[in-house]
């Protein structure tokens, strides 16, 4: 049996649950219309690298942080993106800023880690600014007769807060409209409703292969039975099914969970996408929401250096906050889980892939019509790059 692809959803009800139970009853998945030809360069060349960082990467609202990881007034995190350090603050009213993490003296950093302050001071000579960006401090001030104060403040990249992330433009010069930019995908997030859950823990880690090879290991689960064979992704999810939803340049896949089976059965039963399949998420270009019925995997993957070479970052939200010490302990274990998978299983086979785009001396890969949500994702950098595909 094939299934074409079936347009945009309405939206997180029980008929994405019907769908996905259908495609398992049915032993099938959604597909493309025809496989994809993917040449090499698309993966390796230097020169689609720099365009993808000065054109994409710098001009596109990418999601800095998780609003719950700054909820608190004078909050703050210091995260390196694209090799530029940003200080994420929360002033005093609630606003939140993601600045340049450079004084504007000698180019030193005044803030690293996280925690809570309303300042923070450059280690190099002290020149103090407060958590909004303004500079507030310099000493020995007579050396710096004219200056004008507000014209040194730390720089601030175009930011704004929307469903439950603190996005920027990498480019003070820019702008930044993230409704426009979600388009049909923000209310969907804003029915997942992040803003209410807990933000518990994340990772950091480099993997040498692309970082659009690794956004693409979250788009299928044809690798499920192989790579996470022994661990609860392959034995809790269908392999190879799945149904895949655009929203102009995102997508949503659902990859169904083994128990959903039991809802012919018992009709009665939740029909809760979440609560019977891995909602996964891939906003364009570089994030990847994975939901499960207690929380969501926030996962953004970008380019570190070479083509072959990206940084991942891996955090993790409960949909219940912790309240205590026991619930943050079952929660570590939660994380270190599905850190694991991640880390030991998808991103241990990953760099055997960015060898073989390396080394490689056949001119194209050959992207399957059950691979649909990696087709999608192709075609959508293809097509800002210039890249022909067959």
């Amino acid at each position: 049996m094939t299934i074409q692809h079936p347009g945009v959803s309405p939206g997180l009800t029980d008929s994405l649950t019907r769908r996905a139970l259908r495609l398992v009853l049915d032993r099938t998945t959604e597909m493309a219309e025809s496989t994809l030809r993917v040449p090499l360069h698309y993966y390796r060349d230097p020169k689609i690298t720099e365009i993808e960082e000065s054109q994409i990467l710098r001009r596109t609202p990418l999601a800095i942080v998780p609003s719950a990881q700054i909820r608190e007034p004078d909050d703050y995190v210091v995260r390196t993106v694209l090799g530029d350090s940003l200080l994420v603050t929360r002033d005093r009213q609630g606003q939140a800023h993601v600045l340049l993490n450079y004084c504007r003296h000698r180019g030193a950093k005044p803030a690293c880690g996280s925690g809570n302050a309303a300042r923070f001071t450059c280690p190099y000579h002290a020149w103090t600014y407060k958590n909004t960006g303004e500079l507030v401090g310099v000493p020995g001030k007579e050396g710096f007769d004219g200056m004008d104060r507000g014209g040194y403040g730390l720089v601030e990249l175009p930011t704004q807060e929307r469903h439950g992330f603190v996005w920027a433009v990498l480019s003070a010069q820019g702008s930044i409209d993230v409704d426009d930019h979600l388009g049909a995908m923000g209310p969907e997030l804003a029915q997942l409703d992040y803003d209410s859950y807990g933000y518990h823990d994340d990772r950091e880690f480099e993997s040498e292969v692309s970082w659009k090879g690794a956004l693409e290991a979250f788009a299928e689960s044809y690798h499920f039975p192989f790579v996470h064979g022994s661990s609860v992704i392959g034995q809790n999810t269908v392999a190879n099914t799945s149904t895949h939803d655009m929203f102009g340049r995102h997508h949503r896949m659902g990859f169904p969970f083994t128990w959903i089976t039991g809802l012919d059965a018992d009709p009665t039963g939740s029909w809760d996408p979440i609560m019977n399949m891995g909602v996964i998420y891939w906003i364009y270009p570089n994030l990847i929401l994975a939901n499960s019925p207690v929380g969501v995997e926030i996962l953004d993957m970008l380019p570190a250096g070479s083509p072959t070479r990206c940084t991942v970052r891996h955090s993790w939200m409960a949909r219940i906050p912790a309240t205590d010490e026991q619930q943050r302990a079952a929660y570590d274990g939660i994380y270190a889980q599905v850190h694991a998978a991640v880390r030991d299983e998808d991103f241990a086979m990953l760099p055997q892939c960015g060898e073989g785009v390396r080394q490689g001396q056949h001119d194209h890969m050959l992207i399957g019509r059950n691979e649909i949500g990696v087709q999608h994702m192709i075609k959508v950098f293809a097509a800002e790059l210039g890249v022909a595909l067959a």
